[in-house]
């Protein structure tokens, strides 16, 4: 008997949602054979057996948020004995999911002070008292502290549990937020000589390889631990998606060596793709530097999150008509508003200047 454990499946997240079991109790299977269908990252991605046995028991169901390393399933190989395989070091993992889930489950029960009654109370109303701000003396919670909680939570809809991708990236959000030392310069690009149906995204790409040309250490990747940083030669970017569901981040490889033609039906197949939930797990990783288009929607300037091992992401408002000085004139001309976020812990304020620089001066170049 051998037990499959949820494996690492380099999203970098400790968990993941169960989506459906391609497998049931009974059911003979074989090695590489799809078991189930896990949502890590912004990804539905096929969990294959790394061994053939009959299906002696399904540890967790379809809907279930599972952490690392947790029993899957348990398959009958004719072996004695359990392996506990997993894909990866299970130790680390359980060990930091450990880390992640016991200071949090200790929290919830440290420093709450009620009289009985009021528990009491609490659990009929189910009133979580570690939620509560107390108002008692030396912070004991007291009955009219409950129900004005109580109240609070009936005039709001229930808390509805974040799954999926939308779980996903709030928590990669908030691990970006904790780590980055994030800074943001903008400025705007006189975009008044642009050809009429000029395609906005191909000028930022273009835009953006010529400033990771000129300044790599913002086309880079930052190690918190090691304190190092490698810059890459490739410009791979990460173009932010905002479905209806939450952000994605799909990449496209090498912008720097693929025309206009070539980057464009990328795009509009990208967004197919992770409109159908159909995007493989590897074209939403690896990415050297963001782009977020924000400015298709509303806004003139951002400082969007950059999430590591990245080092920049590149902001772009919504274009506007202004009166700007030409000579000793003013004019009106089309300004295209952008916002550079860096990593302060891997570049300069100058080295982001520059790179801001070059951007800008790209931009506002001819076609």
């Amino acid at each position: 008997m051998k037990t499959f454990h949820l494996p690492d499946l380099g999203e970098g997240l400790q968990e993941a949602e169960i989506v459906s079991w391609h497998v049931g109790e009974g059911d003979h299977v074989v090695v590489d054979q799809p078991l189930l269908s896990v949502e890590t990252a912004k990804a539905i991605v096929d969990v294959p057996s790394p061994f053939a046995g009959r299906v002696a028991r399904l540890h967790v169901k379809a809907g279930d948020i599972v952490p690392l390393a947790s029993a899957l399933i348990d398959i009958d190989d004719g072996e004695a004995g359990d392996s506990g395989t997993v894909v990866g070091d299970v130790k680390a993992v359980s060990e930091s999911v450990r880390e992640d889930i016991e200071p949090a489950q200790a929290a919830a029960g440290r420093g709450v002070r009620a009289m009985p009654a009021v528990r009491a109370l609490a659990s009929k109303l189910g009133i979580d008292l570690a939620i509560v701000t107390p108002s008692g003396p030396d912070g004991t919670i007291l009955a009219s502290d409950v129900e004005r909680v109580s109240k609070i939570l009936a005039s709001v809809t229930p808390m509805e549990t974040l799954r999926g991708p939308r779980r996903a990236m709030a928590q990669i959000m908030a691990r970006a937020h904790e780590e980055v030392a994030a800074v943001t310069l903008t400025e705007d690009a006189d975009i008044h000589g642009w050809a009429a149906g000029e395609d906005t995204t191909w000028r930022l790409i273009r835009a953006i390889v010529a400033a990771c040309r000129a300044v790599p250490v913002l086309n880079a990747w930052y190690d918190a631990k090691a304190l190092g940083i490698r810059k890459l030669a490739q410009v791979d970017l990460g173009i932010a998606l905002d479905m209806a569901d939450a952000l994605f981040v799909p990449v496209l490889r090498d912008v720097g060596g693929r025309d206009k033609d070539d980057l464009r039906a990328a795009i509009e197949q990208m967004k197919v793709d992770v409109g159908n939930r159909a995007v493989a797990p590897e074209d939403l990783r690896g990415n050297t530097i963001t782009l977020s288009n924000f400015g298709m929607v509303a806004g003139r300037y951002a400082s969007p999150v950059i999430v590591p091992p990245t080092v920049a992401i590149v902001g772009a408002g919504r274009a506007r008509k202004q009166p700007v000085a030409v000579g000793d004139q003013v004019a009106v001309h089309r300004l295209l508003p952008m916002s550079l976020t860096f990593d302060h812990r891997a570049a300069t304020g100058i080295e982001a200047a520059r790179f801001l620089k070059v951007l800008i001066a790209d931009l506002e170049a001819g076609a």
